[in-house]
């Protein structure tokens, strides 16, 4: 392609008709004044939007507008430049056509960014326009900080040495900010936040550091460094935590507050001593990424209007069951968002407090000074309550005290581990509480869990393979052909995975009269073959299955996600 000439942007908008000669004038004007490029001042000034001066840009230099969002941009591709030569020259590489590259460029009339490109890359350059905005997006998504990370843990590993080292001076140097150690977790607490980790695990291995991040319920290897880092990463961590620094025998558990890109993030800290050193996991919560609504959940429509009936109710107990990591708070918290009102007087008991809920009373369970889920909820009640969250029902002692509290004229919210709704009210009996309590007490049950969706970006149709077409086929029966399948191919958006973000799959069981009675009888196969039949075609199975021939999901995590539920 012939290197391109400098045009003015002015001189093309007004020939373009997109702007007036007086909305030039006024515009450069202001540029003068600001100091700033004209095209942001366009565009401040509301002449134009971003996507008028790409499509400008393209129409007269005859060459295309892409629209970063819609296109499938190759991770190896844009790693033919570096983030700093992305960001200097604001472009990237899209596509490679055998013989050229095709360069997406915010300005294609820069001379100097198109001559450097020529003799940075191996092959002749082609020219699209893209918009700002979108590339500095596509910037921030595609450079993961792994090679820094392992850089950095290089680094700390060579400055401590192989002599012994007081790690903590180190700790508390006086130049934290350009310690090794303070750099490395920034950059992976960066990194973590930018691929949307849940989690962030360091794990001491036999020869290696391996740092781990959950990423849509899934774990992924981030890098592996020298071990003799770990020590000196868990005594920072445990500095920041405010945790003892000198026991290392003992688990611990604590929190902290970060700021990362504008994110304010909480950290649960949690360490545990293991065969060669001390591990560490983060829980990394984002607070203002989350505005929790019930609309927001992804229940089918008609359930969500169920549950919304349920947790209006003035008392009773409405219980959320699933594993750890499940999703269950967060159906939690939107039903508080939805109760919470000056009308209601709501109090929460959590081990730990998750995410602050403005208006609402939340108490954090201490069990070192005896403040237990059973002493917390025995005062809540004399605190005059509406609505009581119980972060789990832990014991017989605590399911008992709901259930009064649920008898007596409060809204009861609160989570058990079992594997579906059906189980749930027999698990209660199990633990000792009498059945007339949670026959007369509880209203509904709500089992759930988390399934990946595939990513928009890179999805694609496929044909299941023969594993999964025995799956379908259990499942769909002869309606197996008449459903399209998708999948992620894997790109910079979803990080190679073909998945980006979760859903909840949900199964709702309601205590009806007839159930009630069922649940009171001494036989709790009784209670099960009625609730079993109440849940036909209603399953967390059946939700999952529906994901997918909805083009949502895969059935590769349907079927993963199937496994865990109990027959």
């Amino acid at each position: 392609m012939a290197r391109p000439e400098k045009i003015r942007l002015g001189e093309i908008l007004l020939q373009q008709r997109l702007i007036s000669a007086d909305d030039l004038d006024k515009s450069l004007e202001e540029q003068k004044r600001t100091g700033r490029k004209l095209g942001r001042v366009i565009v401040d000034l509301g002449y134009v939007t971003e996507t008028q001066i790409s499509e400008a840009f393209a129409r007269q230099l005859n060459i295309p507008f892409i629209d970063l969002p819609k296109f499938n941009v190759k991770a190896e591709l844009i790693n033919k430049l570096s983030e700093a030569q992305a960001r200097r020259f604001r472009c990237c590489v899209l596509e490679d056509k055998g013989s050229s590259y095709l360069i997406g460029m915010v300005d294609p009339t820069d001379l100097f960014a198109y001559d450097e490109l020529s003799r940075l890359l191996p092959k002749d350059i082609e020219l699209a326009v893209v918009q700002e905005d979108s590339l500095l997006l596509l910037i921030e998504r595609s450079y993961r900080r792994t090679d820094e990370i392992s850089n950095l843990a290089l680094e700390l590993g060579q400055d401590l040495g192989d002599t012994a080292i007081d790690f903590a001076a180190l700790g508390v140097a006086g130049s934290a900010e350009e310690a090794p150690v303070v750099k490395l977790l920034q950059t992976i607490f960066e990194d973590a936040v930018q691929v949307r980790a849940s989690d962030i695990h360091i794990e001491p291995q036999e020869k290696k550091l391996q740092i781990r991040f959950r990423i849509d319920g899934v774990m992924h290897l981030q890098t592996l460094a020298d071990l003799k880092i770990s020590s000196a990463l868990a005594l920072r961590l445990k500095l920041m935590s405010g945790l003892d620094i000198s026991e290392k025998r003992l688990p611990q558990d604590g929190r902290f507050a970060l700021k990362i890109k504008q994110e304010n993030v909480d950290v649960r800290i949690s360490t545990m001593p293991t065969q060669y050193g001390e591990s560490v996991v983060m829980r990394l919560l984002i607070q203002n990424a989350n505005d929790f609504s019930l609309e927001k959940l992804g229940m089918p429509a008609d359930m969500l209007e169920r549950f919304r009936k349920l947790i209006h109710r003035p008392s009773g107990m409405v219980l959320v069951t699933g594993p750890t990591g499940s999703g269950k708070t967060t159906t939690l918290y939107a039903a508080l968002s939805e109760l919470n009102s000056t009308a209601n007087k709501i109090i929460t008991v959590e081990d730990p407090v998750e995410y602050r809920l403005p208006g609402i009373n939340q108490v954090q369970v201490n069990d070192k000074i005896d403040l237990s889920f059973s002493r917390v909820l025995r005062s809540t009640l004399r605190q005059d309550p509406d609505v009581i969250l119980v972060g789990e029902m832990r014991d017989q002692e605590t399911a008992q005290i709901g259930l009064r509290a649920a008898m007596t004229g409060h809204l009861v919210l609160s989570t058990l581990h079992t594997n579906d709704a059906v189980g749930t009210p027999i698990r209660m009996m199990d633990m000792g509480v009498p059945r007339y309590m949670v026959a007369m007490s509880v209203l509904a049950v709500i089992a759930q869990r988390l399934v990946r969706l595939v990513c928009n970006q890179c999805a694609e149709a496929y044909t299941p393979d023969a594993f999964e077409q025995v799956w379908l086929q259990f499942e769909l029966g002869d309606k197996v052909t008449q459903h399209h399948y998708v999948r992620g191919k894997g790109c910079t958006v979803c990080n190679g995975t073909g998945y980006h973000g979760r859903v909840g799959v949900y199964e709702l069981l309601e205590m009806d009269n007839e159930l009630i009675d069922a649940a009171s009888h001494q036989d709790p196969h009784h209670f099960i073959k009625l609730a079993r039949q109440r849940m036909a075609g209603k399953t967390l199975r059946k939700s999952a299955v529906d994901l997918v021939t909805n083009k949502r999901t895969t059935v590769s995590e349907a079927m993963r996600i199937s496994n865990q539920f109990e027959e």
